[in-house]
């Protein structure tokens, strides 16, 4: 049971789609806003983190390496100043096994703060869509739905065709909010870590926790 002291605690998944570096942004700022992570990684999103950032392993100092000083970030991120408390945040990142639908995740009353998938293919919009629950991220997404608690989807994959739009038509009228990752370019971003920390701020923002990017509009002064 969850007490007003408890850390919020997300659900985050990882699909095949391309995109690594907004997953472990987004992960990065969880982690570092006290947030309790749960971490869902399909098949084709443990193929993505290794053939994007080189990510062999999913534990916590092979997903953000930069964080505690070992290796250099990946592209769209950049390098801590300062290592992090690396205990601290494994406590609060707990990682299932997407063949595990008997995971903690997979239950309503697994009571938590909202669900975001990014990236998010295709495939597993697809899956999410018609209600299959053959793995963990989809179960934990249908849950997610039923208990009527936020769930993201940060779609990533263009040209979009009829079967994509019809599924986001139907999660969209489910409850779900479909957040392509696409950045805005009015902030005149100089780097891809700004274009990354654009669509990692936009997550936050739907998941209502606080950040310090400066990803949001303001008008231009005259």
């Amino acid at each position: 049971m969850r007490t007003a002291s408890s850390p919020r605690r997300f659900v985050l998944g990882i699909t095949g789609a391309s995109g690594a570096a907004y997953a472990l942004r987004v992960l990065e700022l969880l982690l570092e806003a006290d947030c309790e992570v749960h971490l869902v990684v399909t098949e084709y999103g443990r193929q993505l983190l290794a053939d994007e950032a080189g990510v062999t392993r999913i534990e916590l100092e092979h997903l953000l390496p930069h964080c505690f000083g070992s290796e250099a970030p990946p592209v769209g991120l950049v390098r801590r100043s300062s290592a992090l408390p690396a205990d601290l945040w494994r406590s609060r990142l707990v990682i299932h096994p997407n063949k595990n639908v008997g995971a903690v995740i997979a239950s309503g009353s697994f009571l938590h703060d909202g669900m975001v998938i990014v990236p998010c293919s295709s495939t597993s919009m697809g899956a999410i869509a018609s209600g299959s629950g053959s793995n963990l991220l989809a179960r934990a997404a249908a849950v997610t739905l039923k208990e009527q608690r936020r769930l993201i989807l940060c779609h990533r994959e263009t040209p979009l065709n009829l079967i994509d739009i019809e599924n986001m038509r139907t999660l969209t009228l489910a409850g779900a909010i479909v957040c392509p990752t696409n950045p805005g370019l009015y902030l005149l971003p100089r780097s891809v870590a700004e274009i990354v920390d654009f669509i990692a701020g936009k997550v936050l923002d739907l998941l209502e926790v606080e950040h310090g990017l400066a990803t949001r509009w303001k008008p231009h002064t005259q």
